[in-house]
Parts: C-alpha cells; sequence; structure tokens
C-alpha cells in the first residue's frame, strides 16, 4: 500500500500533487472509499461532522471533495456484521482509501476488529490517505494525550509505519499544538517522529521510503 499521511487533508497543490503521483491517475479517474470510523470514538465529533465530511462541507472537505470519479463510504464498524464476501471486492475494488480524523485507537481497534489490517498487505496499488488520526493509527505510537477513546488499553496503534505523527502543529484552534510540546511528546515517544502542520503530509512508497511534502512546517524527531 502507498501512504499519503496528512494532518489536515489535501491541503495545497503540493499534497494533491504527490496524491495523483501516487494514484498513477487523475483524481477524475480514481474510485474512492472514505472512512469515517474515526470521529465517532472522539467525544467532539458525531453526525454532524461525519455528514459534513462526507459531503464536502468546509472544513471537513479536504479528503471528499477532490473531484473522484466515484465516492463511497466504508464504515468499519459494520463490516463484522456483514461478512468479508461483501466488504473485501468493495475494498478491492478502490484506487484509494481515504482515512479520517477522529480518535486513532478507536479506528486501530475496528481495523482489526473488521478485518481490514489484515487486508492492507495485500493492497500494494491503493493509496492511503490519512488526516489526522487517519494517519496516526498506522504508528507504532500516538502518546496519551492523543487518546480520547475512553476504553483504549493504551497508545498503540497499528505499526505499520516505524515512526509517529504528531498533527495540526501550531493549528491556531488548538493553541497546544506547540513546538514545546510536540518536543516533549516526541521525548516520551522514544521513537522517531515527525510534528506536522497541516499544509505538510508524509508520503511512504515501496520499501518504506519516506519524503515530506511541505508547504507549511514540520520537525523530525530521531529516535
Amino acid at each position: 500500500m502507498k501512504l499519503l499521511l496528512t494532518s489536515g487533508g489535501v491541503s495545497n497543490d503540493s499534497i494533491r500533487d504527490a496524491l495523483v503521483d501516487l494514484l498513477g491517475k487523475p483524481i477524475s479517474e480514481s474510485r474512492a472509499l472514505y472512512i469515517p470510523t474515526a470521529q465517532w470514538g472522539h467525544p467532539m465529533l458525531g453526525p454532524q461532522s461525519v455528514r459534513r465530511s462526507v459531503v464536502g462541507e468546509p472544513p471537513f472537505h479536504r479528503l471528499t471533495s477532490l473531484g473522484w470519479a466515484s465516492l463511497g463510504v466504508l464504515e468499519l464498524t459494520a463490516l463484522p456484521t456483514i461478512g468479508e464476501e461483501r466488504w473485501l471486492p468493495w475494498v478491492r475494488e478502490a484506487d484509494v482509501l481515504l482515512v479520517d480524523g477522529g480518535d486513532a485507537t478507536y479506528l486501530s481497534h475496528w481495523m482489526q476488529q473488521s478485518g481490514l489490517v489484515d487486508v492492507i498487505p495485500t493492497l500494494s496499488e491503493t493509496v492511503w490517505v490519512g488526516m489526522s488520526a487517519g494517519s496516526m493509527v498506522l504508528t507504532p505510537r500516538i502518546g496519551d494525550d492523543f487518546v480520547s477513546w475512553p476504553d483504549a488499553p493504551d497508545d498503540r496503534t497499528l505499526s505499520v509505519v516505524d515512526f509517529s505523527i504528531y498533527p495540526h502543529l501550531d493549528h491556531e484552534q488548538m493553541p497546544d499544538n506547540t513546538l514545546a510540546n510536540a518536543e516533549s511528546w516526541a521525548a516520551d515517544i522514544a521513537g522517531p517522529a515527525y510534528a506536522i502542520d497541516d499544509e505538510t503530509a508524509i508520503k511512504v512508497t515501496g520499501g518504506g521510503t519516506v519524503e515530506i511534502i511541505s508547504e507549511g512546517h514540520w520537525k523530525a524527531f530521531p529516535a
């Protein structure tokens, strides 16, 4: 699977160009599935934010309103009840999975419960576009400060990549997301990590090659 791990979605031309490069064809010719599951695990999100994300209403428009050839919704909490024989073809037919933010531990739980995490290694040509928690879920840990789901056993996530992500760096609506706090978070993570703002993405391709795509600012923290 090819990864485009963002903080704020496809927010600028550089990130959009990186997405087209990963797809290998125009967005207008690509089939997308949108995954809102992480939103249900976050106390500040719910039916209205999911609706606004699905219809691409600002400020929730940076995944679904890019001009896809087709766009469907894949709700992971439903998958265990309908059987893999139904949902697996939907996933395999998609060119891209658009994975929204919310709580990464909740999303991690349902990726495991649904069986989607077991399918990821077989989707070599599929692109994963994560936003916030949708990116963090693929990392080894997210840090206790980013866990909002009460039933999360700890801050561990799926370890698809070997680095962690601190999102929304210096966001105007998140005054605690400062570089100083990111540095403290990284020290606790005790592994390689990146702090990225909403104008930055991390592109991961075959062999784990990592490239920073940014029109904003970011900082790398070595292990």
